[in-house]
């Protein structure tokens, strides 16, 4: 028997990687026999360097970077064989979970440690960069990641504006003359599976703002800042942006790089699974085992083990889901490729011991 264990991470709690791990313990602890392949999966989130480069290929690189509060922190990047092509997950270091509950505030928290990864793969040599922006911090546009390769955002005295998405209703003009010229000769895909534009009711600020710490009031400042910067952008390069589907994708970090860096957006999960031979390893197994933290009625909308159960429907083989939790409606899952759907809890648990305990 071979089993494909094909998961995301269980977020805030286990890696991808750990998931897999954690699965074939348990498979061969019950027949020592089974032959288990594990490809840890991810949408352009966390884990999306680690994912790729396990199937792929590569090495981790190291990096300082600034964090969404403009700490130092050490950071990640991911280097492929042919050594010109680079992985990078904003999540690294623009992202949510390097922020405890407290410090989430999407007026002050900045893209820029993304540029800074950005900046190290072109000091590599790299010319084609992948940017998986799940999981961000953020509401600046990108404004962070343009000013840390070298775009200067100023305001009516020609000074500087202060960085966070709560001050881009100061920027006047953006200067390029000393914008990292390397950009233009390189080629950015953007992985991400949302499709939200900038701004309003469907953009950036009203539908990720409030897990990131905004509140009502914020809400509005932030559209109302983002839609400032949108119409700059237009202005400046000339092209359509505001209204782009997945300009919004973390906190406009999409629309940032469509603007500065002329970059593609991809699907996550299809960009990802090409790139790891998702399809021709479920082909070569006899059935699949994929999961998340939370399966429930969301996961139909372009989630991991949703893309996992389709790919494996379309091969006939049977799919188990399993989750730290299973939310609402998540039997409609069973129309989509799930033969099976298991919650790894063992009875009412805390949250926190749920997460703690979730390897065992």
């Amino acid at each position: 028997m071979k089993i494909l264990i094909a998961p995301d991470s269980f977020k805030e709690s286990l890696s991808a990687l750990e998931v897999a791990n954690s699965i074939e313990k348990g498979i061969l602890k019950f027949n020592p026999d089974i032959e288990c392949i594990k490809i840890p999966l991810a949408d352009g989130g966390e884990g999306t360097v680690d994912a790729i480069l396990k199937t792929s290929g590569g090495k981790r690189i190291s990096a300082k970077v600034m964090d969404p509060l403009m700490r130092e922190i050490n950071s990640f990047w991911g280097l492929l064989p042919d050594s010109t092509t680079a992985v990078i997950e904003m999540a690294a270091a623009s992202g949510l979970e390097l922020l405890s509950p407290k410090e989430r505030n999407a007026m002050l928290t900045t893209s820029y440690g993304t540029g800074q990864l950005i900046k190290a793969a072109l000091d590599h040599g790299c010319r084609k960069i992948y940017i998986g922006i799940g999981g961000s911090a953020t509401n600046d546009g990108g404004a962070g990641m343009a000013e840390a390769l070298g775009a200067g955002l100023l305001d009516t005295n020609g000074d500087n504006i202060r960085m966070g998405g709560g001050y881009l209703s100061d920027l006047h003009y953006i200067d390029l003359s000393g914008f990292d010229k390397r950009i233009t000769d390189c080629e950015f895909i953007v992985l991400s599976d949302v499709q939200n534009p900038l701004c309003g009711e469907d953009g950036a600020s009203y539908i990720y703002g409030p897990q990131k710490g905004a509140d009502a009031e914020m809400i509005i400042q932030l559209d109302s800042n983002l839609r400032h910067f949108g119409h700059i952008l237009e202005s400046k390069y000339g092209k359509q942006i505001i209204n782009k589907p997945g300009a919004g994708a973390a906190g406009g970090l999409g629309a940032g790089l469509m603007a500065f860096c002329s970059a593609k957006l991809l699907p996550g999960f299809k960009t990802i699974s090409e790139l790891v031979q998702l399809e021709k390893a479920i082909e070569d197994s006899d059935f699949v085992i994929t999961g998340e933290g939370k399966l429930d009625f969301q996961t139909k909308f372009g989630k991991v083990p949703f893309g996992v159960a389709q790919l494996a429907k379309e091969m006939k083989k049977p799919v188990i889901g399993i989750a730290g939790t299973l939310g609402k409606n998540y039997q409609d899952l069973y129309k989509y490729g799930f033969k099976h759907i298991f919650s790894i809890s063992e009875g009412i648990e805390s949250l926190e011991y749920s997460i703690l305990n979730a390897e065992s």
